[in-house]
């Protein structure tokens, strides 16, 4: 069959940068052996699966190796796919049913807010090969079901650093956010990177479900509930955060389409 398949920039207005994610919308639900396949063969940090239902869409997303429960910027990049290839209109609320719950997007103007579950993290003990893995030295270590939460003293620490990947794959948990506060005179509140090597991805582009751990840490840091952030990859994104202080955290992002065409598959 011929299936559809829209690649999208998430979490900026200017192509190829931001995060880039494809986007299936499948007249019928298809396995997990292959929409494994698809992501493989797109070799993106997600690709993301939708079949309508009812009232919403069922939303599955896959790095090229793995599933996973909760994505950021493939959801933003469904949600727009959704309106901007008019399978709902500008005034719809995106409605996805996932492994992490129900979670809604709507369209403001040029951005698109995510409404995503809070993700808290706890102090640990850092594992004693840290500072080697990161090259730079650190000031807090955290623990989320994301990861390791590192906080770093300055912006040019996580904008500059090239962390040992290898080695990064040995420690208890193989993935990490490293985050600093934005240098001063930035119009941005906070910085990060992500790294997660254990689903096979190096560094993520721009990751919604990082900014689900950084709201809550850096609302008890900053004591504010609003942020402007900037994930500092090579491609670079800004994520807009607003976290009051509940169970539910709201991110906001640019998308731009990119690529689209057909996959051709047998199977």
């Amino acid at each position: 069959m011929n299936q559809i398949i829209t690649q999208v920039d998430a979490f900026t207005d200017t192509p190829f940068t931001g995060n880039p994610a494809a986007v299936c919308i499948l007249d019928i639900p298809k396995s997990s052996e292959w929409m494994q396949k698809v992501a493989q063969e797109m070799n993106l940090s997600e690709t993301a699966f939708l079949v309508r239902q009812d009232d919403g869409f069922n939303l599955r997303w896959f790095t090229p190796a793995v599933e996973v429960p909760l994505c950021g910027h493939a959801t933003l990049a469904s949600a727009h796919v959704l309106w901007s290839q008019q399978h709902l209109s500008a005034d719809d609320e995106a409605r996805f049913y996932t492994k992490s719950g129900v979670l809604t997007a709507k369209l403001q103007g040029d951005w698109i807010e995510l409404d995503f579950p809070v993700n808290h993290s706890q102090p640990v003990e850092a594992p004693p090969e840290l500072s080697q893995v990161l090259g730079i030295p650190y000031k807090s270590v955290d623990q989320n079901s994301l990861g390791y939460l590192v906080e770093v003293e300055a912006e040019e620490l996580v904008r500059e650093m090239q962390p040992n990947f290898q080695l990064m794959k040995t420690l208890p948990v193989a993935d990490m956010i490293v985050t600093s506060i934005a240098k001063s005179g930035s119009e941005y509140d906070f910085v990060s990177r992500f790294f997660a090597p254990g689903l096979g991805i190096n560094e993520d582009p721009v990751t919604g479900a990082a900014h689900c751990c950084l709201a809550p840490f850096w609302r008890n840091k900053l004591g504010k509930d609003k942020f402007l952030a900037y994930q500092a990859s090579s491609r670079g994104g800004v994520v807009k955060v607003y976290y009051p202080g509940e169970n539910r955290v709201f991110i906001s992002g640019q998308a731009v389409t990119v690529m689209r065409g057909e996959l051709i598959t047998f199977c």
